[in-house]
C-alpha cells in the first residue's frame, strides 16, 4: 500500500504519542509515593507540630501543680503524684512518659524551689510510614519556679479559723524583717482589737482581715486572698520516749535538770537550769511565780495535748539549739495532739530565743518579751497576742530558719 507524504506524517505522530502516554504512565507509577509523601509529609509535619504544642501546655500545667503543692509543703512524693494526676487529666497517657524533678536537674534553677517536669511522647507516622516507619519522639520540658515574696515570724497554720492571729489590749509588736501570716480563709483571719498596734513588713491572709488601729507596713498595703504558707516544721521529727522516768525535785530551791523524758510532767519553782537537749514532757509544763529558769540548746516537746503555763513573775531564759536536727526549735507541740492553749508569760527581761511551734494548740503569749536579739518565732493553730515586744527576722546565726509567705509561682522554662 503506497501513502502519500502527508499519511506518513500522521502515522508518525500517532506512533511517537502512543509512546509518549506510556512513558508518562510509568513515570507518574514512580512518582506517585513521592507526591503522596510529600503531601502527607505537609499534614503530619501540621500534626506533630499541634502535638508538641499540646505536649508543652501538659508539661506546664504539670509544673505549675507541683510548684503548688511544694507551696503547701508537700514531700518529694506527692509533689511528683500532683503532676503527674495534672498530666492524665489533660489527656496524657502511656506509653508516654513523665519526668518530675524538685529541684531542677538542669538549667538556671536548680539550686532554687522549683519543679521540673518532662514529658515525652511517641507519634504514630500515618503518611510517611512508607518512607520510615520508627514513630516520631516528642518531648516538652517546663520549670514552675517558686518565689518568696516575705518571710514571717508569726504564722497562724489552721485553715478555717476565725481571729486566727488575734491582737488586743495594748499590745504593741514591732516585726522588723517580717510578717504576720494566717492561713485561715476566715474575714477575718488576722485581727487587731482595742488599742492594739503592730509594726511589720506586712500583714497577709488566705482570708482577709480586720484592724482596729491600721498596721504600720513596709509592704504598699496588706495582702489578702494569698497563697497558703506551709507549715514549715511539718517534717521536723518526733522526739522517742525513753526509759527511765526523769523527775523535777519539788523541795529543791535551786536544782539542775537533764534531757529525758519527763513522764508526770514539768513543775519548775525557785532556780531551776536545763541542760542542753532534748525534753519529752508527758504532763503539763508550769513555770510558777517567781521561778528562775535558763537553759541554752534546748528543745522542748510537748507530748499528746500537753500544754505550756508560764506565770507572768517568773523569769525564763531559754534558747534553742544552734545545729542539729532540732535547730531553732525551742518548744515542739505534738502533732497528734487535740485542741488545748499554751500560755507564754514573763517578766520583761525574759528571753526565749527560738521557735515556739504549736501545730494542733493555740498559743496565748502574754509576755512582754522576745527572745535574745529579739530572735523568736511564734507557729501554732491560732495565736492570740497581748503582750508587748519585739521581734526580729535575722536569725540564721542563731540557726533559726526563714518561714516562707506571699510565695508566687511562675513558669520560668
Amino acid at each position: 500500500m503506497a501513502f502519500n507524504a502527508f499519511t506518513r506524517i500522521r502515522i508518525f505522530w500517532g506512533r511517537l504519542r502512543r509512546a509518549t502516554n506510556g512513558n508518562v504512565a510509568v513515570i507518574f507509577a514512580f512518582t506517585l509515593p513521592v507526591v503522596v509523601g510529600g503531601a502527607g509529609l505537609g499534614v503530619e509535619t501540621s500534626l506533630w507540630y499541634y502535638n508538641s504544642l499540646k505536649l508543652q501546655a501538659v508539661a506546664d500545667a504539670a509544673a505549675y501543680a507541683g510548684a503548688l503543692e511544694k507551696v503547701a509543703g508537700s514531700d518529694n512524693p506527692t509533689i511528683i503524684a500532683a503532676a503527674t494526676q495534672s498530666a492524665t487529666s489533660n489527656n496524657f497517657a502511656t506509653p508516654g512518659t513523665i519526668q518530675v524533678n524538685t529541684p531542677p536537674l538542669s538549667g538556671p534553677n536548680t539550686a532554687k524551689k522549683a519543679v521540673e517536669v518532662i514529658v515525652k511522647q511517641n507519634v504514630d507516622r500515618y503518611f510517611t510510614a512508607i518512607f520510615n516507619s520508627t514513630p516520631v519522639p516528642e518531648q516538652a520540658r517546663a520549670v514552675a519556679l517558686i518565689t518568696d515574696a516575705s518571710k514571717a515570724c508569726v504564722l497562724a497554720l489552721s485553715p478555717s479559723a476565725a481571729q486566727a492571729a488575734l491582737f488586743s489590749g495594748n499590745t504593741t509588736v514591732n516585726l522588723t524583717g517580717c510578717s504576720v501570716m494566717s492561713d485561715s480563709i476566715a474575714s477575718d483571719a488576722i485581727k487587731t482589737q482595742g488599742s492594739a498596734t503592730i509594726k511589720a513588713d506586712c500583714l497577709i491572709t488566705v482570708g482577709g482581715m480586720v484592724l482596729n488601729v491600721p498596721a504600720t507596713t513596709v509592704c504598699k498595703s496588706n495582702i489578702t486572698h494569698a497563697l497558703p504558707a506551709a507549715d514549715p516544721f511539718s517534717s521536723l521529727a518526733t522526739p522517742a520516749a525513753g526509759n527511765p522516768c526523769k523527775n523535777v525535785n519539788g523541795n529543791k530551791n535551786s536544782q539542775t535538770l537533764q534531757p529525758g523524758t519527763y513522764c508526770s510532767g514539768m513543775s519548775l519553782s525557785g532556780n531551776v537550769t536545763l541542760s542542753p537537749g532534748v525534753y519529752v514532757v508527758q504532763g503539763s509544763m508550769k513555770v510558777n511565780a517567781n521561778a528562775v529558769v535558763a537553759g541554752n540548746g534546748v528543745t522542748i516537746f510537748m507530748a499528746g495535748s500537753n500544754t505550756v503555763s508560764m506565770n507572768g513573775n517568773a523569769k525564763v531564759t531559754l534558747s534553742a539549739p544552734t545545729s542539729g536536727t532540732y535547730s531553732g526549735v525551742l518548744f515542739y507541740g505534738d502533732r497528734t495532739g487535740t485542741a488545748a492553749q499554751s500560755t507564754f508569760n514573763g517578766t520583761a527581761d525574759s528571753l526565749l530565743t527560738g521557735a515556739i511551734y504549736f501545730p494542733k494548740q493555740q498559743v496565748n503569749y502574754l509576755g512582754n518579751f522576745s527572745g535574745n536579739g529579739g530572735c523568736t518565732q511564734v507557729v501554732a493553730n491560732t495565736i492570740q497576742w497581748s503582750g508587748s515586744t519585739t521581734i526580729k527576722q535575722d536569725c540564721t546565726s542563731l540557726g533559726i530558719k526563714d518561714i516562707p509567705a506571699t510565695q508566687s509561682v511562675q513558669l520560668v522554662e
